[in-house]
């Protein structure tokens, strides 16, 4: 095609339900067992959706779905904008679904174990990402069995080599699942390659068009120093991805930006101890951003039987732990095994879960969220501790949180250095708008690369709320509506395909005014049942009953 030099064709259409206009069965399989998809879709083929649009009129969302699903009505295939009324509070339990940040990394991991070698992962998350890595992990000759209705999943291990590819190239297409991009385009640059697949082997790994405006060079300048042969196709540092494998990934030294996304240095390292022959030795040379991924990934890894040797920066004394990780060394030949008992829990969501801890902290409730607390390896539970400076209440417990707020003492705003927590300030933007005073959101830089430019999406649609905002290149500054004044209430948010803006921004609802959501579908990408979660727990201002 004259416009398309690379021979990549045009990316997977985005907006789509699922993916395209179609529907996997399995997909709807969600992660609550109160949520039953699977009665709507019998078939394990896909099924073509005509979505109508609906009036504004409160509708479980399961119910709702339904209806959805089984009209032919008019072409659409994103779903009605869906409204919430006020709530009075938020109370309740909320047993979280599985991180995806953890999910894609283990299956990943457990893909990589002995040949033979099984892992059960658990608490698994069903979800649009995950759909992406467990469909490429498949493409790629490697044995999922899933069980949906379980919340798990049977990895096969492929004792670092891939089975024979069926083509000389292999695409694979990501959908705008970063968690999946990152990771492969470094395993398919590391992994050994089967004996019978002699001659070059090309991988072409794509996604949606936002994915194609994600960047992702500073991860392919990373690879080619340790010696890959991987480019961006088009020439534009971002996807599509190409990789020529005509040798084996011997390792080395390679020096690696930090400040766009933590993604890039986590794929690095995991790709690591595919390395046949020297160490391999990861340097960071400017600001690491979202450093608890980092040590997420670090920690996983060492479950799976691999160390890696971290140096710290002098910030906070070096080698104490306390400072910033700058340094990385993996050892060669050390091999991914599989974790004692062969079984690996996921943990619950913690960026999932500061919905909820932030639902209760505006609505006056009292929430505890399950599945992660002081155990956990996600830097997002910190963002309960953000609530607390606000003036809620934080109980913790190993594997459990708790927010509660006694309605006579306001939301104060804060001032927050979030460039550890960039996911879980989104949430706090929109408690914002319930406090008492200005709240500052620091060192996000990293929103504008995100699922969609997250920067320009929060300002514009906290303004349309009625908030004064400040917008610099890596901070906001929200100044709630005046006293006196109100939170635009029947606002209709829009979420620009980003499941996050689509659940942050549905908490203007417990703050007692009324909001629209539009395309709320897209949490599909890793909450698919958010929605009902979110009203389970919901006590309204009216008695208006549920249609």
């Amino acid at each position: 095609m004259a416009d398309d030099p690379a021979g990549i064709g045009r990316p997977e259409r985005p907006g789509a339900f699922v993916s395209g206009s179609a529907i996997n069965a399995r997909n709807c399989l969600l992660v609550r067992d109160r949520v039953r998809m699977c009665s709507l879709f019998a078939s394990r083929g896909r099924l073509a959706l005509n979505l109508p649009r609906r009036p504004h009129r409160r509708l479980s969302p399961l119910r709702w779905l339904t209806a959805q699903a089984a009209s032919s009505g008019a072409a659409s295939p994103r779903l009605a904008p869906y409204r919430l009324h006020p709530f009075e509070c938020v109370s309740g339990t909320v047993q979280l679904p599985g991180s995806k940040s953890l999910s894609n990394r283990v299956l990943l991991l457990a893909a990589l174990t002995g040949r033979g070698e099984t892992v059960r992962v658990e608490n698994l998350l069903y979800s649009d990402d995950i759909r992406a890595m467990l469909d490429a992990l498949r493409a790629l000759g490697i044995r999922v069995d899933e069980l949906p209705e379980q919340r798990a999943a049977i990895v096969h291990g492929c004792g670092g080599c891939l089975p024979p590819q069926s083509a000389s190239t292999v695409t694979l297409s990501l959908g705008n699942a970063g968690t999946a991009m990152r990771p492969l385009t470094a395993m398919l640059c590391a992994v050994a390659l089967s004996a019978a697949d002699t001659t070059e082997q090309t991988f072409l790994l794509d996604g949606t068009a936002r994915m194609r405006e994600r960047p992702i060079q500073d991860l392919v300048d990373a690879l080619q120093q340790l010696g890959a042969e991987v480019e961006c196709a088009r020439g534009t540092g971002c996807p599509p991805v190409r990789i020529r494998r005509r040798g084996v990934f011997r390792g080395g030294r390679a020096c690696v930006r930090g400040k766009i996304s933590s993604q890039y240095l986590s794929a690095l390292l995991m790709a690591a101890p595919l390395a046949t022959e020297h160490d391999v030795e990861l340097q960071v040379t400017d600001t690491l951003v979202s450093v608890p991924y980092v040590q997420m990934t670090v920690k996983l890894m060492e479950r799976f039987g691999v160390r890696v040797q971290v140096e710290y920066s002098d910030a906070a004394g070096a080698g104490t732990g306390g400072g910033v990780p700058h340094r990385f060394r993996i050892a060669a030949g050390q091999r991914y095994r599989v974790p004692p008992g062969g079984v690996f829990p996921i943990e619950g969501d913690a960026s999932s879960a500061s919905y909820f801890l932030a639902a209760a902290a505006i609505s006056g409730g009292d929430i505890e969220v399950r599945g992660c607390g002081t155990d956990s390896v996600q830097g997002d539970v910190r963002f309960a501790e953000v609530l607390q400076q606000m003036g809620a209440q934080v109980t913790w417990q190993p594997q459990a949180i708790r927010v509660t707020r006694d309605r006579s003492v306001p939301l104060r705003g804060v001032d927050v250095d979030c460039g550890d927590i960039p996911d879980a300030a989104m949430t706090l933007a929109v408690a914002a708008l319930f406090a008492i005073g200005r709240t500052a959101i620091r060192n996000v830089y990293n929103w504008r690369v995100k699922e969609t430019e997250r920067m320009h999406a929060i300002v514009t649609e906290l303004r349309k709320l009625g908030a004064q905002v400040e917008e610099g290149v890596d901070y906001c500054v929200i100044e709630p509506p005046p006293p006196g004044g109100a939170v635009r209430a029947g606002v209709a948010i829009d979420t620009y395909d980003d499941h996050r803006m689509a659940m942050a921004f549905s908490l203007v609802a417990c703050g007692g005014v009324e909001v629209v959501i539009n395309d709320p579908a897209c949490v599909r990408k890793t909450f698919p049942d958010y929605f009902q979660v979110l009203e389970s727990v919901a006590q309204y201002r009216t008695k208006e009953s549920k249609v």
